[in-house]
């Protein structure tokens, strides 16, 4: 049977990793009376408007949504006012809340950020996460102040990597342990069961977003870096090298380390027998998964029988100097 909370929430949140915090709240009976979410963007080819997936999910729920051009506007921060809000959670909203909306809710506002604070604060803390190698990663809640993920602790909950884990997974099962935690945090909050605790800014680490020229593989690099990155960047938005003058993005592969060494870059084998081999900074990387610009990903094998690829070819050559 459904509890029925006494906090009355204003929710902010836009894409997927913000559903199942929003969903946990609805489902343990807490009272949504807006969710404000960010405006409708071009998708497609066609670019036709499309609502994001936190929108999306309100329009299937039946909850009120607001979707202001500019969360500075006095119009909108007085609309929210009127609300009278115990709390507004916020979760991967896209946009830094600007004093005026800080400052509305009875017990502040709380933030649900992918990372064990105060290490990876920013943007893209799954992605750098993973790219980095960490072993462990995590979900915090915080009172959020005007600073950048800077806020008092609230909860924490940890989340190991795995080594072949890539991005997608981890972002999946942090969206679902942000949830949980979500709801334990504002349990507690509501009973004052709570005593936030300040940052240790001297361990502050940080997670910018992810760029195109974070997305080039350096071959010079070790191949477990280099593996790294291209599970940090999967799905989206995927490492990428060149074959000739092709983008050739690569999805999944392995360390290996062969007899011997070799120019970074240079093609070991491409055959069936020992798959598609290459040369890195240190080691080899064993690719079993690509992708040719505006092509399906393939197998290793499906893609060998469609591309003139031997052993003593070189990847990465040519880069356009807009990378």
């Amino acid at each position: 049977m459904r509890v029925f909370r006494n906090l009355r929430l204003v929710f902010m949140g836009t894409p997927e990793f913000a559903v199942p915090p929003l969903h946990a709240l609805v489902e343990s009976g807490y009272p949504v009376t807006r969710v404000v979410t960010q405006p409708d963007r071009p998708r497609g080819r066609g670019k036709k408007l499309t609502p994001g997936p936190v929108k999306s999910y309100c329009l299937n729920r039946g909850l009120d949504v607001l979707q202001p051009a500019k969360i500075t506007d006095p119009a909108f921060i007085e609309l929210i006012r009127t609300l009278a809000a115990d709390v507004i959670v916020v979760v991967a909203y896209g946009r830094i809340l600007p004093p005026g909306l800080l400052t509305i809710p009875r017990l502040g506002c709380v933030n649900v950020h992918a990372s064990l604070l105060p290490r990876y604060r920013g943007a893209a803390p799954v992605h750098w996460a993973v790219i980095n190698g960490e072993p462990e990663t995590g979900v915090t809640t915080m009172l959020m102040d005007e600073g950048l993920d800077t806020g008092d602790i609230l909860l924490q909950e940890r989340l190991p990597i795995g080594p072949d884990d890539n991005m997608g997974l981890v972002h999946d099962r942090l969206a679902r342990l942000g949830a949980a935690l979500l709801v334990k945090t504002l349990d507690r909050l509501e009973r004052g069961r709570l005593e936030p605790r300040p940052q240790d800014g001297t361990r502050a680490t940080y997670a910018p977003p992810v760029g195109r020229k974070h997305e080039l593989i350096d071959w010079t690099r070790p191949a477990t870096e280099i593996k790294n990155l291209v599970r940090g960047l999967d799905p989206w938005p995927g490492a990428y090298t060149t074959l000739g003058d092709k983008q050739l993005k690569i999805w999944r592969a392995d360390v290996v380390y062969p007899d011997g060494t070799g120019e970074p870059g240079r093609v070991l084998s491409a055959d069936a027998e020992r798959g598609l081999v290459v040369q890195t900074g240190g080691g080899a990387l064993r690719i079993h998964e690509l992708q040719t610009a505006g092509r399906k990903r393939l197998s290793v094998a499906k893609f060998l029988r469609g591309h003139p690829l031997t052993a003593g070819g070189r990847l990465g050559e040519h880069v356009s100097k807009s990378n």
